[in-house]
């Protein structure tokens, strides 16, 4: 995690959990399941369901098992119904945590989470108490060999919105709805893409000073994407990199 640009700490991702794929896979697939539920099976008409698509195949997960996902959205094969849910908190030096997820029992979700910010000294908020903090955009990660003028004029006859550093890619933003549009862009134009997704970026980040401060927000952050019910974490932390330097000493 880099001091020297926001972008580097939008969203922690660990990972060992990435490495996991099997959970990785099922988080994946239930959030494809709500994209075909709320907008129908068809990628053309359905963006939300485009997005996650190229999410779950930037993932390297079968075609045949997202298939799969969408008709059980779209009702045509039986499976268990979830919901979209989102829990917004405060961690450790008031940290601002929000989260995506999805379950099929709101009240055994909402307990779970709640005792996670409770035992790494943090807490869960009401509803709209940190959404504020954040904005939603759409969020391009291109390899960092790719020129900064080949990027820059590309992307943004394509209609992105910014470009910048980050740790070993360019992060391309956009608003939400031009995501695949951007992305697809970029490809035609023979730009290679590691991922597009949607994200909540932080208007202000929090600096974690020592390597303890960032030891016990991680920590926090870590517990709440190991949950199944949970699909994305997003916190505005800043973690210098004389402090991120220690703690991968360790």
């Amino acid at each position: 995690m880099s001091g020297h640009s926001k972008w580097a700490t939008i969203k922690h991702k660990k990972g060992a959990a990435d490495a996991k794929r099997g959970k990785l896979f099922a988080k994946l697939i239930r959030q494809l399941e709500i994209a075909a539920r709320g907008g129908g099976g068809d990628l053309d008409s359905n963006p939300t369901l485009r997005t996650m698509y190229q999410k779950a195949r930037d993932a390297s997960v079968p075609v045949d098992t997202i298939d799969r996902a969408i008709q059980r959205g779209t009702g045509d094969l039986e499976g268990v119904t979830y919901e979209e849910v989102t829990y917004e908190g405060y961690g450790p030096h008031g940290v601002a945590i929000f989260l995506d997820g999805s379950t099929d029992n709101r009240n055994r979700t909402g307990a779970e989470i709640r005792a996670i910010f409770s035992k790494a000294g943090g807490s869960l908020a009401e509803p709209g108490a940190v959404a504020w903090q954040f904005e939603r955009k759409g969020m391009i990660l291109v390899p960092a060999e790719v020129t900064e003028d080949e990027l820059m004029l590309t992307a943004i006859e394509a209609g992105a919105e910014d470009i910048v550093p980050g740790d070993g890619a360019w992060v391309v933003t956009t608003d939400p709805h031009e995501l695949m549009a951007v992305r697809d862009g970029l490809v035609e134009a023979g730009i290679a893409t590691t991922s597009a997704e949607l994200t909540m970026i932080p208007i202000n980040l929090v600096e974690l000073a020592t390597a303890g401060e960032a030891r016990g927000v991680l920590a926090l952050i870590d517990a709440l994407e190991d949950h199944d019910d949970v699909a994305d974490t997003y916190a505005n932390v800043d973690v210098p990199d004389d402090v991120a330097a220690e703690l991968s000493a360790e």
